[in-house]
């Protein structure tokens, strides 16, 4: 009753006769509270902004629009009480009738009220949160005279500081100027791209961070899932092509084709390259995947794979290339934006009559997931790829995307070939394998169908290229006479099941893959679709980790990935019970980042009640004249710690209930200037060689950041000094031994083409960053413990990072299960180090292990 006396005025103004303005009628979506914002072209421009309450949109005329600066306060004047249905109007008002002239949809969506709405509302204050395709985030409404007596009392509304501010200028309504009526935004399809030349290319303004062009972009990757999510509008669903991912990258001096894995391939593609040139955009990174259709259209991947051969340009220009992402365009940096206003851009630049057929937008798949895969399988399709409409771009495999396929396939590494029988030429089935956690490779079955004749040459005369004597994986039980190969090769194949041994059956041949390294090829495992890492508690509301309520979890840490606080506060959640056997009872400080890792770094030691929820303050005496030290004794601690801001987490030497006496002692490699990894992984084996030699065995891990850690546990007895002393006498001994590779003298000058094995993290209060740490640099690496036996098989010191170590998660903390039962006595090693000056063995055998120039010990090719 109280929502239709609110609308006597609103029907007072109109002859419903003459306007095609809804009269009543309406209801809320979902059952959640509706905001609307039309954009008004009266007597002058405005935008009509409309909130509902009590049955009704409550409405305010906004001259110049709403501003994402904080600091704009836009003047919006109250107008009469709307009904519900025209939420949805669209249309032009008649003239003569009130309000005359066109209304678009500008921005819709729901509201969350933070205080009593109602209240707010009478008193003159209304503090909210908008979810909408256009708007987000937290806003103030706040009357300005403090009275509700006026007609039309003047209001001013205000964007809160928060992640979905920005104060650089940006002009959201210029930037997105279109509607969003009709069809919501997310499931909108592209326009077709052969339409008039005169129409506009791409928006008049990019939206978006500024932002430099990055050189190197990783793409995002999706996860592979068992059924498809719930139906929901959350999710927006594309084919999944059979075909080759690459990454275009435009600037003034060209446009060039990467790979996922950024191989250049611009030279192979030099037809496709001319025509990304046609795009009416000065730079950018765009993202999308080639294909060869076939007569039905399908993809084809063996005509794929043809078109790379000599002399195939005809092949080539048969190249389609299927867009569906645009991290950046035109300087700006659209990574974290909503997908649906990425794709309304990239939809806008290809919307051109001119451009070729080569390049199309990849259309969004309308109907029900389950469904979309069933069609998907009978057309031919390798499968579906469903996205979160609202998810960011980010360069690492997500659950924000996700694969659904028609059958089981991947890719295999190819470890050998058996002889042909029969009529059949070349070989006869291929022998596939792939690796497992610790990154060796295990037989998986093996593929003899899928062959043509030309494929049986050309596969055959490949093969044979790169044959070995050595077997790359043991020798399958019955697997007869093999042809073992390097396993450099991967074959793209297809496959009914996984037996309970880990062998493929039914097993179909498509193709050989070059877009993949090796050593990535690891057997797929479907997961179940799960919320986001760290998901909303409620539309808008912060996130939770481990229990804990997460604020500004959206705000972005790292600009190179696109990671979040939230990221973080999840990672810490998830690893809590491999990382915290590294933390007990161990004083611990923390590098903090509060405006992301570009922003103020500070290292916290000290810590005062209550500041950290959960963190253990230790005893003052452990650290005289400072506030206490602390320790991270829970899974609630580590959260507590994202919440704060904490990003990176380095212990002591010794534990709480022994502080004077080291219990491990700890060498940092930190290569300088302009070395090489190889050196690096060589330098961590002389390392381990050297303590060898004095009885001490040793622990290996990554740094996360530019080199590598290696942990010796020790026997409690000697003091911080003595300890100190024994790691300075062991670099100072490499370093004469090997000056050519090691320095005993700290910085950057000293360090150039050298590796200073640090030892001062073996004084007393000196810290390392202990293993599963996040640490706070571009990719957020992550310190993870290995086994020397994988030190040949790592990329670098951040060969794990937030983006990655998902499936390492699994191997966790076994690398290291002798550490607790190899702790030595520091005495037998400093009788032994003292003899080193006079003890020619010792140095002959350092120095011989660096001079062989066959592999060295564990598998590492020393010299």
């Amino acid at each position: 009753m109280a929502a239709r006396d609110t609308l006597q005025l609103y029907r007072a103004k109109r002859d419903f006769g003459i306007t095609s303005e809804p009269e009543a009628g309406g209801e809320s979506p979902h059952g959640e509270l509706a905001f609307v914002i039309q954009k008004h072209w009266a007597s002058h421009l405005h935008y009509d902004f409309r909130l509902e309450l009590d049955g009704a949109l409550k409405s305010w005329a906004v001259p110049k629009g709403p501003s994402l600066d904080p600091h704009d306060k836009r003047m919006a004047v109250q107008v009469e009480d709307h009904p519900i249905a025209y939420g949805s109007f669209e249309g032009k008002i008649p003239e003569g009738q009130y309000g005359a002239g066109r209304v678009i949809v500008w921005d819709r969506g729901t509201w969350s009220p933070l205080e009593d709405p109602r209240k707010g509302y009478k008193t003159g204050k209304l503090k909210f949160d908008l979810h909408g395709e256009k708007l987000h985030g937290r806003w103030t409404l706040v009357r300005m005279h403090g009275k509700d007596k006026e007609k039309q009392p003047p209001w001013l509304l205000i964007k809160e500081n928060d992640a979905a501010a920005r104060a650089d200028g940006y002009d959201v309504t210029v930037a997105l100027p279109e509607s969003v009526g009709g069809a919501a935004a997310r499931g909108r399809k592209a326009p077709t791209q052969k339409k008039a030349a005169s129409r506009q290319t791409a928006p008049r303004t990019i939206p978006g961070r500024k932002a430099a062009l990055p050189a190197t972009l990783s793409p995002q990757l999706a996860t592979l899932v068992k059924q498809p999510p719930a139906e929901s509008p959350d999710w927006l669903y594309e084919a999944k092509f059979d075909g080759y991912r690459l990454l275009i990258r435009i600037d003034g001096r060209g446009v060039k084709l990467f790979t996922r894995n950024g191989h250049d391939w611009t030279h192979k593609l030099p037809e496709l390259a001319q025509a990304l040139g046609k795009l009416r955009c000065k730079s950018g990174w765009l993202d999308g995947e080639i294909v060869v259709p076939d007569e039905n259209g399908a993809p084809d991947f063996g005509a794929l794979q043809a078109a790379f051969e000599p002399g195939a340009k005809k092949a080539r220009q048969a190249i389609v290339y299927f867009l569906f992402d645009t991290p950046f365009l035109d300087g700006r940096d659209l990574r974290q934006m909503p997908l649906v206003q990425r794709r309304e851009i990239l939809a806008a630049l290809l919307d051109d009559a001119k451009l070729p057929d080569a390049l199309r937008f990849s259309q969004t798949l309308d109907a029900r997931p389950q469904d979309l895969v069933a069609t998907a399988c009978k057309l031919g399709l390798e499968g579906v790829i469903g996205k979160r409409a609202d998810s960011h771009y980010v360069s690492r495999r997500s659950d924000d995307w996700i694969k659904l396929k028609c059958s089981l396939r991947q890719e295999f590494v190819i470890v050998g070939y058996t002889d042909p029988k029969g009529a059949r030429t070349g070989l006869g089935s291929l022998l596939l394998a792939v690796h497992d956690a610790d990154g060796a490779l295990r037989y998986a079955g093996n593929v003899g169908t899928g062959f043509d004749e030309r494929t049986l040459g050309e596969l055959t005369r490949k093969l044979q290229a790169i044959e070995t004597k050595r077997a790359p994986i043991p020798v399958p039980a019955g697997a007869g006479r093999v042809h073992w190969v390097r396993p450099q090769l991967l074959a793209e194949v297809s496959f009914g099941e996984w037996t309970r041994s880990g062998r493929i059956r039914h097993s179909v041949f498509h193709g050989l893959r070059s877009d993949k390294p090796a050593r990535a090829i690891t057997r797929e495992k479907a997961a179940q679709v799960k919320a986001a890492i760290t998901p909303k508690t409620a539309k808008g509301a912060p996130r939770k980790a481990g229990g804990m309520r997460i604020t500004n979890a959206d705000r972005v840490i790292d600009k190179a990935s696109g990671l979040t606080k939230g990221d973080v506060a999840a990672y810490y959640a998830q690893v809590a019970p491999l990382l915290l056997p590294h933390l007990k009872k161990r004083p611990v400080a923390l590098l903090r980042a509060p405006s992301g890792i570009d922003g103020p770094q500070f290292f916290q030691k000290h810590a005062d009640v209550d500041e950290l929820p959960g963190v253990r303050l230790l005893d003052p005496a452990f650290d005289p004249g400072h506030e206490p030290l602390m320790e991270i004794p829970s899974a609630k601690a580590l959260v507590s710690v994202a919440q704060m801001n904490g990003i990176e987490l380095h212990t002591w030497n010794a534990t709480t209930d022994a502080i004077g006496q080291p219990d491990r002692m700890t060498f940092d490699l930190d290569p300088g200037e302009g070395v090489p990894w190889e050196r690096v992984q060589e330098a961590a084996t002389l390392v381990r060689v050297a303590l060898e030699e004095l009885g001490l065995e040793s622990f290996l891990k990554t740094s996360g950041g530019k080199g590598l850690h290696v942990v010796v546990p020790l026997r409690r007895g000697p003091e911080w000094d003595a300890v100190k002393d024994v790691s300075k006498a062991i670099v100072e001994h490499l370093a004469r031994t090997i000056p050519s590779r090691f320095v005993a003298k700290s910085g950057p000058k000293n360090r150039v083409g050298k590796i200073f094995v640090d030892y001062l993290r073996n004084g007393f209060g000196a810290t390392t960053v202990s293993a599963w740490s996040v640490r706070a640099r571009p990719g957020l690496g992550i310190s993870v413990p290995v086994a020397w036996e994988e030190l040949q098989t790592l990329t670098g010191g951040a060969h794990w990072t937030l983006g990655n170590i998902a499936d390492r998660l699994e191997t966790g903390n076994e690398p290291w299960k002798a550490y607790a039962a190899s702790r030595r006595s520091i005495g037998a090693a400093l009788k032994k180090l003292n003899g080193l000056q006079t003890d020619a063995r010792a140095t002959r055998s350092l120095r011989a292990t660096h001079e062989k120039k066959k592999p060295g010990p564990r598998g590492i090719g020393l010299g």
